[in-house]
């Protein structure tokens, strides 16, 4: 038997009430104050601080103290997504935290996660756009700024683990929770994803600090089929290279604290039992040294899903060994039969011992020890949202729109009548995606649940569905009003324009609805469009939650086009002869035959939030002009997924052409819209493009510059890019990948230098030895406005040869 085993399942003698105990010494670092705390642990409450209490309700804790007899380790907070204010929340905090400090023996507090994707599931907190909405911002800096805004205003409710950034590169729109990712550029994704941890880790409530959980380690959106949670059949130097480099960058760059691995299986083994993916790739090889928390239910995933563990209390023991400190949402294999495979030692205590140490010193650096309880008086509570956060949710949103198409009808003048068709217009409901307070607290107004983990409730009889859908209809009272108690003022784009175009008539008819083939409002759209001077068709489904939604987690589609509804009626449009403008809202971006056809002018607005109807509204008058780029590349359809840009050489639109046809017999091999594209309401020019080699830390560098000039009529901001190609190397390389890209204001007629700093570690890739070598050779540098809209181009030589440490390259250029 191990001598752990021997050791009193009551609490230690030793409590909190001693200020003489040694892992109270301030001047220690976090992980020797936790082992010193961790000697004095018993099993049982070891076991507390690997553990999860998930309360249904949060005025209804009672069943705390059942539950997690000896403390608990960290805390769900998703319930407060139904708050009524942020006093219930602090009350529901302090309350379970009194419980869990006074079971645990040591007064050993619990860490309080939320969501922070999109903002806090808070009353009065800020919402922000979707990750793929300010993957096509593309700016850095805001991003840090919204980390930062996010964390704050979750500390003030004593919530320190924030689970975000997504650190996803998402290929695949298929999938539901496309719309979570940044893009699917792994250079893309790691400046924003670091960014947004910075933002997290650099700020302080008091003796208060918050860490970032990135998800999802690693390939969960390289799925079969477009499905969540299922096999990733990826090869391992795209797991390495591509999917893992956002996470790599953001433990180098951001000092990352926190990780959740995917639900699912890479290469035959669950991530989240995979020792090779946990220990020795994030932990040995990337040198990750912080906390590893399960996705809900993911461990007893293990034993009821995948099926690599014959019962919970194995699957627990399988993720404990693989690297996994604590099973969320419910401790189901950390329960209390894994608790008695340590205590009779059938299994070696040090596993758990390595995670409870884990745990403690996150709670360390943190300062939960020093300020445990969320302050209803304190300045904090009082000012959660100030002006400066709601001017960043609307720059994110503004930023975020992408101008797809435009014939010269956008900005609009001054029509006489404007007709607006679409269900999207009349409420600001869609403006919020999956994992924002919306969409999280509408979804409990649905019949079912889709998020992975929890009840999924009844089976679909009885539902009433949108025609030809699954989709249950969502149009009653209840979800306006709760909107209007969220966001009391909220407009919807049809009360926006309105009000900003005073002297123009707008009509409003809702033509269609989100998915489906109900074409009984065609006739009235119809009518009323031929009265018009402009038609503004807002198009899309609903991103969200749930059985109202038309996708979002575990809500995937084999069809990513617009539903039949809407391209029927656009088409019908089209005839008439006059102006439409479409405003597509979704998860994904829009792919469509019949506007292209048809539309004059198309805007991506993706999902943008509470601002979202002002930001549409100033790209479609002129007030702003539009900035945003495509994050990713857009499909023809479902049949052409995956189309990267960053394809390997001799694979998609390179296949070459002495291996077939250069197109599909019935699409191009090309996307419907290329990686980075956005237009501008001016123009811009790239001349003088100049490489000079500099020294930098790695021996080599090149300092790449160009001179870009607003050469049109307005004041504008354009997104250079800067790609490369290795034109010849020892492994099959990209055809072109993002090395770097700044957004650059100018006012008419103004022009500037634009400098980048290229490192010759970022040309670094795994060797046949699965080692990250600079190889010699040449590398092509290309400068554009897209991925296909390339201005300016050279050649460089790379002289440095060497095997580097892939945790100290360069992820992009500065």
């Amino acid at each position: 038997m191990s001598p752990e085993s021997a050791r009193p399942t009551e609490p230690s003698a030793r409590t909190s009430t001693d200020p003489e105990a040694p892992w109270r010494d301030a001047a220690l670092d976090p992980m020797g104050r936790a082992a010193l705390l961790l000697s004095e642990l018993s099993i049982d409450e070891k076991m507390a601080q690997i553990t999860c209490y998930f309360p249904q309700d949060i005025a209804e804790t009672d069943d705390f103290v059942n539950r997690h007899p000896h403390g608990v380790g960290v805390v769900s907070t998703l319930e407060t997504r139904s708050a009524e204010t942020l006093r219930d929340v602090i009350e529901f905090q302090n309350r379970v935290q009194r419980s869990a400090m006074s079971r645990s023996g040591h007064s050993i507090p619990a860490i309080f996660h939320m969501e922070g994707i999109c903002g806090g599931f808070l009353p009065g907190a800020t919402g922000f756009p979707s990750g793929l909405a300010r993957g096509a911002g593309w700016n850095p800096v805001l991003e840090r700024r919204i980390g930062e805004i996010v964390a704050r205003q979750e500390r003030a409710v004593g919530v320190t683990h924030t689970f975000a950034p997504v650190l996803d590169v998402s290929r695949d729109p298929r999938l539901g929770r496309h719309g979570e990712s940044y893009g699917e550029d792994p250079v893309l994704v790691s400046a924003l994803g670091v960014a947004y941890a910075q933002g997290i880790q650099s700020g302080s409530t008091g003796a208060l600090r918050s860490e970032a959980v990135a998800k999802h380690f690693v390939g969960s959106h390289h799925v079969d089929g477009g499905i969540h949670g299922t096999d990733v059949n990826a090869p391992v130097r795209l797991i390495l290279e591509q999917y893992a480099k956002p996470f790599q960058a953001a433990i180098t760059h951001a000092g990352l604290r926190g990780i959740m691995p995917a639900y699912n299986s890479v290469g035959g083994q669950p991530v989240s039992a995979s020792h090779w993916l946990l220990t020795s790739v994030l932990r040995e090889q990337m040198g990750f040294d912080g906390l590893v928390v399960s996705d809900y239910g993911a461990v007893t995933n293990l034993h009821s899903m995948q099926r690599v563990a014959s019962s919970n209390a194995l699957a627990g023991l399988l993720a404990l060994r693989a690297g996994m400190d604590v099973e969320q949402h419910w401790p189901a294999g950390f329960g209390a039969e894994l608790r008695d495979l340590f205590a009779t030692g059938r299994a070696d205590v040090s596993v758990l011992d390595r995670a409870v140490l884990n745990v403690l010193a996150a709670k360390f650096r943190m300062g939960l020890f020093e300020a445990p309880y969320a302050d209803a008086a304190s300045d904090a509570v009082a000012e959660l949202e100030t002006d400066a956060d709601r001017a960043a949710t609307l720059q994110s949103a503004r930023e975020s729109l992408v101008l797809l198409t435009n014939d010269g009808v956008l900005p609009l003048g001054r029509p006489r009548r404007i007709v607006v068709v679409g269900c999207h217009a009349a409420s600001a409901r869609f403006f919020f995606g999956g994992y924002t307070h919306y969409s999280m607290a509408e979804a409990k107004l649905a019949t079912r649940s889709s998020m992975a983990g929890l009840v999924t409730g009844p089976s679909d009889a009885g539902i009433v569905t949108i025609p030809g859908t699954k989709i249950e209809a969502s149009d009653g009272e209840e979800y306006e009003l709760l909107l209007q108690h969220q966001k009391p003022g909220v407009r919807s784009l049809l009360e926006e324009v309105r009000m900003r175009m005073p002297d123009t008539e707008v009509l409003w008819t809702r033509g269609y609805p989100i998915a489906g083939h109900d074409t009984s409002g065609h006739a009235e759209a119809i009518e009323l469009a031929q009265t018009a001077d402009v038609v503004l068709l807002t198009l899309g489904g609903k991103y969200g939650m749930s059985s109202i939604a038309s996708m979002g987690e575990g809500i995937d589609a084999t069809d990513i086009n617009l539903p039949a509804c809407q391209e029927e009626l656009i088409d019908k449009l089209g005839a008439l002869g006059v102006p439409l403008v479409g405003v597509h809202l979704d998860g994904r971006p829009i792919s469509s035959d019949a506007a292209d056809r048809s539309l004059s002018a198309i805007i991506e607005a993706w999902s943008p939030s509470e601002a979202g109807a002002e930001a549409i509204v100033d790209i479609l008058t002129g007030a702003v002009g539009p900035s945003g780029r495509l994050p990713v590349s857009v499909a023809r359809n479902a049949g052409q997924v995956p189309v990267p840009y960053n394809h390997s050489n001799g694979s998609n639109w390179h296949q070459g052409g002495s291996i077939g046809f250069p197109d599909y017999v019935d699409n191009p091999h090309t996307p419907r819209y290329p990686f980075g594209h956005g237009l501008s309401y001016t123009k811009f020019d790239y001349s003088e493009l100049g490489v000079e080699r500099v020294d930098d830390i790695d021996g080599e560098g090149f300092q790449v510059s160009f001179t870009l000039a607003n050469v049109g009529e307005r004041p504008g901001v354009e997104v250079v890019q800067l790609y490369v190609r290795d034109l010849y190397a020892s492994m099959t390389r990209p055809a072109q990948e993002l090395a770097g890209f700044r957004r650059v204001s100018l006012d008419p007629g103004e022009s500037t230098m634009v400098t980048f700093r290229l490192a010759a570690s970022q040309f670094a890739f795994l060797d046949e030895l699965m080692q990250w070598r600079i190889e010699p050779g040449e590398v092509e540098i290309l400068v554009g406005a897209s991925s296909a809209d390339i201005r300016l181009r050279t050649d460089i030589v790379v002289h440095t040869d060497a095997v580097i440490d892939g945790r100290a390259r360069a992820f992009w250029a500065s």
